[in-house]
């Protein structure tokens, strides 16, 4: 995503290439709702989720229980103005007293907790990605692994993936990272001069037009950014959306460099100081869930639940939940021993939903991740994953967590999302999103998500599958507080059954990742979208599974006289 010192055509291909984020989501000259996900096509022309129209007709005066939904994720700005007042509090935990009041192992965790983090209150922000630590590991346990291992076996299989992920891609890659350092030298010096000019933290496609001055500094950088800013999508995003994404791309970039010539970092093992190798090794982190890389689980946690109706900001998508924030994802890949412990907290501590935005392509302790899995579904919580943004096959391409158990079995309360965009571009689903007709469930809205952001009451909009989940993991929690009696089965069962094909009559969408057409149909195991409006009414023709049965009065005995 970037700028300065480049000729229009390569910065249109640079643009194109980094911004997984980025899909053609307004036609020109119509104006993108910030809430346009909870809106409706019938009275808004976007494909929205009938969040709002089922509020006005289906929900005015229906009494609703609150929901508890864990967000496994980077962390949450538990003092944001639109999330303080929805976090779960454990009820049984004295805030601030040092002690493990509850004797769940785990000392004042109080909204949640940290699995990323140090007994001396530090947290890990950046982590290496799960392919080069797999090299790595191959790499020492083997000497030389094409040699070492059976060209017939799974591990030699699965080392080619690693190779072919890390080893063949590391020159194009570090080309790639140098021309794109240039560009984001360019980007900086932009930002700087443009922010000092306008006196502003911010600025947008439209503040940038307003700019009138002699200052040829100031001129080239107006125009360079604003040739950048409409670049990255016909509605143009703010510069520090812009930004956040061109950051995050530029990290993930950089570890691909390093992952063939550069040991993985080793800040995990001197922050958090685990026995990585040893699931029982499970009362570690401590209770910071915000910490300083909170992005990313503030902005998933607003999608769901940010407080509805409240003047500010904006609204979430489910009005009775409470957040249990859960910290597992760093700057780089999730360790399936966080991920699996992550999921075991929240269902022990009564998560009833569970929103998992995060994905790698290799998963070292499947095994531990399944049970987990597997141990939400016994305890009746839904998992809602996202699918992915790589524009990939998940049938054909592993993406994990996954429903694939190593013993061949597929849990009942697992949901995989892909991503949408509103409709009125020409890209219907996102050009990033995975799909699979076997491994995607549904799509939901997951391009330019306007939710809370950390950092003093801030808002900004993101697009990935990342977002596309929360907006599932929402659906399900509103229903589940207007009706719950319902098992996770049947939640699951609910928001793929009343899945609505695009609203317009669109059939054909083109494939992600390439401009191949392909039926919407064929990306999904339902080949639709969700719709929150369509799912409540089904769910009020559904008799709960988890109803308690009246228990028989016990009678004493007549007394003989």
């Amino acid at each position: 995503m970037k700028l300065f010192s480049r000729e229009v055509a390569v910065l249109a291909g640079c643009v194109a290439m980094m911004t997984a984020f980025t899909t053609r989501t307004a036609a020109q000259g119509k104006t993108l709702p910030k809430n346009w996900h909870l809106l409706s096509y019938d009275t808004d022309s976007v494909y929205g989720t009938g969040i709002e129209k089922a509020y006005k007709e289906l929900l005015k005066g229906k009494k609703s229980t609150p929901v508890i939904v864990a967000v496994i994720d980077s962390g949450i700005d538990t003092l944001h103005e639109d999330l303080k007042g929805i976090l779960w509090t454990n009820p049984r935990e004295i805030p601030g007293n040092g002690k493990d009041d509850d004797g769940n192992g785990y000392i004042d965790d109080i909204h949640g907790w940290n699995f990323l983090g140090g007994k001396d209150g530090g947290s890990v922000k950046e982590d290496s990605d799960e392919a080069s630590r797999e090299y790595y590991r191959f790499k020492n346990k083997y000497g030389n692994p094409d040699s070492a291992l059976d060209k017939n076996s799974a591990e030699y299989a699965t080392w080619q993936r690693i190779v072919a992920k890390v080893d063949k891609p590391s020159n194009e890659s570090m080309m790639q990272y140098k021309s794109m350092v240039k560009l984001q030298e360019n980007v900086n010096k932009c930002e700087t001069i443009l922010k000092n000019y306008l006196h502003t933290d911010d600025f947008t496609v439209g503040k940038l037009d307003s700019i009138q001055t002699t200052s040829q500094d100031v001129l080239l950088a107006r125009n360079f950014m604003t040739r950048l800013l409409k670049s990255a999508g016909e509605e143009s995003p703010a510069f520090n959306e812009f930004k956040n994404e061109f950051d995050a791309y530029m990290s993930d970039l950089k570890r691909k460099t390093e992952g063939a010539e550069t040991p993985p970092n080793e800040n995990r093992q001197k922050i958090v100081g685990d026995n990585y190798d040893d699931i029982k090794d499970n009362k570690y982190g401590n209770n910071d869930v915000m910490g300083a890389f909170g992005f990313h689980g503030t902005h998933v946690s607003g999608i769901i639940a940010a407080a509805r109706n409240n003047g500010v900001g904006m609204d979430g998508v489910a009005d009775n939940v409470r957040i249990m924030a859960v910290k597992a994802v760093p700057d780089g890949d999730e360790r399936d021993k966080d991920v699996a412990l992550a999921i075991r907290y929240a269902v022990d501590n009564g998560a009833q939903i569970i929103n998992m935005s995060f994905g790698k392509p290799f998963s070292p302790h499947k095994e531990w991740v399944d049970d987990a899995i597997r141990y939400a579904e016994k305890k009746g919580v839904l998992i809602v994953h996202a699918a992915g943004n790589d524009g990939n096959n998940n049938d054909s391409v592993p993406n994990f967590p996954n429903t694939d158990f190593l013993d061949g079995t597929h849990p009942t309360n697992y949901i995989t999302v892909g991503a949408s965009s509103s409709g009125l571009g020409p890209d219907k689903v996102a050009g990033f999103s995975n799909y699979g007709k076997k491994h995607v469930d549904i799509f939901a809205p997951g391009v330019q998500i306007y939710s809370t952001i950390p950092g003093g009451n801030k808002y900004g909009s993101a697009s990935g599958t990342s977002m596309a989940a929360p907006v599932v993991a929402g659906v399900a929690a509103l229903v589940l507080s207007r009706y719950p009696d319902l098992s996770a089965r049947q939640l699951k069962y609910i928001l793929e059954r009343s899945a609505t094909p695009l609203a317009d009559g669109t059939t054909e969408v083109n494939k992600p990742g390439s401009d191949e057409k392909i039926k919407f149909a064929d990306l999904s195991v339902t080949g639709g979208l969700v719709n929150a409006y369509e799912a409540l009414k089904l769910a009020a023709s559904i008799k709960g599974e988890n109803v308690k049965k009246p228990q028989k009065a016990k009678m004493k005995p007549v007394k003989k006289n």
